[in-house]
């Protein structure tokens, strides 16, 4: 049985406050993340897999495992950890240092790059970011000037379409809840979507009890056809699903 590792990641709020107002900042990769770290060899056969090639057990950390996340979180804290909380946050494979000055950033990068050289860890040189002046971190632009939004991502919300459904309106809320931070009274501006999703969610439901009717039509060219529910003789059927 595996124990889940509680291990926390940082406050993506708490990170982005300590970038900015920054002079220099650089943004380093971690290269393959979880598959940097080794699994000791008494745990492997935990890992196995069988394929069309055999009987296989990972050496590596891979994805999909219940504590990869909090393993790798709590490997790259220890390994910054004398940097942590004072020119240097780390958010699972991303590496974030803020310095006031460029005198100060190279020599931060310096040790930066000697830690990861002394603990064989491999960063992405085309995601790497040196000595820069702003960017882009968790979906928010940070620079001296402050923090704003990523215009990329506010694009993509004002080409999104009106919602009609509860998937939809979760998924609206979703995103534009993302940069509720910007938004003056933003629960009382989005607050009559949510009744309006509860509507959706429960106007219709799909009961047990109830039998199930199935209607279809076939042509030369198409057949369709419709699952649902009556509660009643003379009540309205409440379509399940359509097909065709």
């Amino acid at each position: 049985m595996t124990h889940k590792d509680h291990f926390a990641l940082p406050f993506i709020d708490q990170v982005l406050e300590k970038l900015t107002g920054k002079s220099h900042d650089f943004f380093l990769d971690d290269f393959f993340g979880y598959m940097q770290i080794h699994i000791a060899p008494e745990d492997q056969h935990k890992t196995t897999f069988t394929c069309p090639f055999g009987t296989f057990a990972y050496t590596r950390i891979p994805f999909g495992l219940c504590n990869a996340s909090s393993t790798f979180q709590r490997c790259m804290t220890s390994i910054f950890s004398d940097l942590l909380q004072d020119c240097m946050e780390v958010f699972m494979d991303d590496f974030t240092m803020y310095v006031d000055s460029f005198d100060a950033c190279l020599e931060n990068l310096f040790k930066v790059l000697t830690r990861c050289i002394d603990t064989n860890l491999v960063l992405n040189f085309e995601k790497c970011h040196f000595i820069v002046i702003e960017g882009v971190v968790f979906g928010h632009l940070v620079s001296n000037r402050g923090i704003e939004v990523d215009k990329s991502k506010v694009h993509i919300i004002t080409f999104l379409p009106n919602p009609a459904s509860v998937r939809e309106v979760r998924s609206f809320l979703g995103h534009v809840g993302f940069y509720k931070r910007f938004i003056k009274s933003f629960s009382k501006i989005v607050l009559p979507l949510i009744p309006r999703a509860k509507e959706l969610h429960t106007s219709a439901p799909i009961l047990q009890e109830l039998p199930l009717e199935l209607m279809y039509d076939a042509s030369n060219l198409a057949l369709g056809a419709v699952l649902g529910q009556r509660a009643g003789v003379s009540k309205p059927i409440h379509v399940i699903v359509y097909a065709s």
